[in-house]
């Protein structure tokens, strides 16, 4: 028998699904300690969980016959992805169950800090009747900025039309055309905030989102802008809220999410009069439940008794068989998409996938979708194997593959051309024994190992610039572990792909940058 443990609460349905399953033994165990966790898992085949069970390195390696995690929902933060995919363990969630349900309480934020009816109700239940306390917003006519035009700002976006909002939305990653279709017009960062009576933000939280709306923003709003987060804690600037709050620069919030989960009780934000807060209940609708709880139970159920996968993070939705004929290109071509997605932080109109030699006799599609999964990993925590296409269309890139049986230097290579914020091109090769190389960033030719953080520095051909780079980065105390050059001659430009085992602070990358003789330096995280 295989044998799924669920540590969080899942609806009834989702529990159904296994325990009609032949050959599966489901056992139910919601809210186990870390310590105990570490226990029941080591006999488990599937995990199922939502955002309240933290699956750390610790808890994987303890499972040792686990196959599969399924998250009942979006976000995987709470699992050690890395080490799963170290130990062959596929990880899923459910991508789209909750968008709607998500999206609704959004636009119920909206209106009820529009027109304050949390502190109305508190008021009236309290025994009084102040009509001129609460006097608020009328939303027809009122512009809408919409932070992040992915699966959910698009339903807010949509909703808030029905309101009569005028809705704007600002998302590097999304063409004017494809804003176009969904009648919203896109503008610059700067000019949603200038322009927006109500702000809302719909993006994931990685580096660059954290503190999106911060001092700096909220120095350019529009007085009295109301601001809702019903996304992830952290990417609105608690603090700096605070700070715009009392001195009038935002005439009200509502925060669905909080940095710290859940906040203190004495949190300054929460007990503020022109807040309302609600305890992250984006997801928490009866029909988002259900929905979330019978997809993971159907794809946990569909890997551990067929190999089936659906929705994994980590693996392609392939059969194991052609996983291990396609692994090593998979790799490459995610790391290929990742490299061009960090070189073009933007907009993307175009990119042309290019098989030659061996790579191009295989079935090239799960490698495409590879490439396109590593190429919007920059703009969304939502993309995985089964949803990148989809993304990818959603946000107006037109895809081209190709295949070419005629090589020049290497017997199998993969070339991905970029258009959009920038033109490039950049080509992977498969070494001997699967070794994933970059050999190609537009004309310059070399051999590197595409891993863990680098740098890609290009600079003008001049004595000294090698030496001035490594000494630069030695006394920072970062560890340079590899270092590829490359040289156009005839323009008298060089490039370096400088690997380091700890990325550089901005700092040190604006000294970088200030160096004589140099034209660029860029930082990527290539990944394990």
């Amino acid at each position: 028998m295989l044998k799924v443990l669920v540590t969080d609460t899942l609806a009834p349905q989702g529990l159904e699904i296994f325990e009609r399953a032949r050959g599966i033994d489901v056992e139910y165990s919601p809210s186990l300690s870390p310590g105990a966790l570490e226990s029941a898992i080591v006999d488990v085949h599937g995990l199922v969980i939502r955002s309240a069970t933290k699956v750390t390195g610790d808890v994987i390696a303890a499972g040792r016959e686990l196959r599969v995690i399924g998250r009942a929902g979006i976000g995987v933060d709470n699992v050690d992805v890395a080490a799963a995919t170290q130990r062959g363990i596929v990880v899923m969630n459910t991508p789209g169950g909750n968008n709607i349900t998500t999206a609704e309480h959004a636009v119920a934020l909206i209106v009820s800090l529009a027109r304050h009816i949390p502190q109305a109700t508190a008021s009236v239940k309290s025994g009084e009747w102040d009509k001129q306390q609460f006097v608020g917003m009328e939303l027809y006519n009122r512009t809408l900025g919409v932070i992040g035009l992915g699966n959910i700002g698009r339903v807010v976006a949509d909703r808030g039309r029905g309101l009569g909002l005028k809705v704007i939305g600002h998302d590097p990653f999304v063409t004017e055309h494809a804003a176009a279709r969904l009648d919203v017009e896109l503008v610059s960062f700067d000019e949603l905030l200038e322009r927006s009576d109500i702000i809302t933000v719909h993006v994931p939280r990685t580096k660059e989102t954290t503190g999106l709306l911060g001092s700096a923003a909220f120095d350019r709003v529009k007085p009295g802008v109301l601001v809702v987060n019903a996304a992830r804690g952290g990417i609105v600037d608690e603090k700096a809220l605070l700070e715009a709050l009392e001195d009038g620069r935002v005439g009200g919030a509502a925060l669905d999410v909080f940095v710290e989960e859940p906040p203190s009780a004495d949190h300054p934000l929460i007990h503020h009069p022109r807040v309302i807060c609600t305890p992250h209940l984006g997801a928490s609708t009866e029909q988002a439940q259900v929905n979330v709880s019978i997809a993971v139970a159907e794809q946990v159920r569909d890997y551990l008794l067929t190999e089936l996968i659906g929705n994994a993070v980590n693996v392609p939705s392939i059969s194991r068989e052609l996983l291990s004929e396609v692994r090593p290109y998979l790799v490459l071509a995610e790391k290929l998409g990742r490299f061009q997605g960090q070189l073009c932080p933007g907009a993307i109109e175009q990119i042309e996938v290019e098989y030659s030699g061996d790579a191009a006799k295989l079935n090239v599609a799960p490698i495409t979708v590879a490439v396109l999964k590593g190429l919007l990993e920059s703009a969304t925590d939502q993309v995985n194997m089964v949803n990148a296409p989809v993304l990818a269309q959603s946000r107006g890139i037109k895809v081209i593959e190709s295949k070419t049986s005629t090589t020049s230097d290497f017997a199998s290579s993969i070339t991905t051309r970029v258009k959009g914020c920038v033109d490039r091109l950049v080509e992977g090769a498969i070494f001997h024994g699967g070794q994933p190389r970059i050999v190609r960033i537009d004309d310059f030719m070399l051999e590197a190992i595409p891993e863990g953080p680098t740098l890609l520095i290009h600079n003008h051909d001049r004595p000294g610039v090698v030496g001035q780079v490594g000494v630069l980065l030695g006394e920072a105390g970062a560890n340079i572990s590899r270092m590829q050059l490359a040289l156009v001659r005839e323009r008298g430009e060089a490039c370096m792909l400088v690997n380091v085992d700890t990325g550089p602070s901005d700092e040190v990358m604006e000294k970088l940058r200030n160096l004589p003789h140099m034209i660029s330096a860029q930082l990527l995280d290539l990944g394990p």
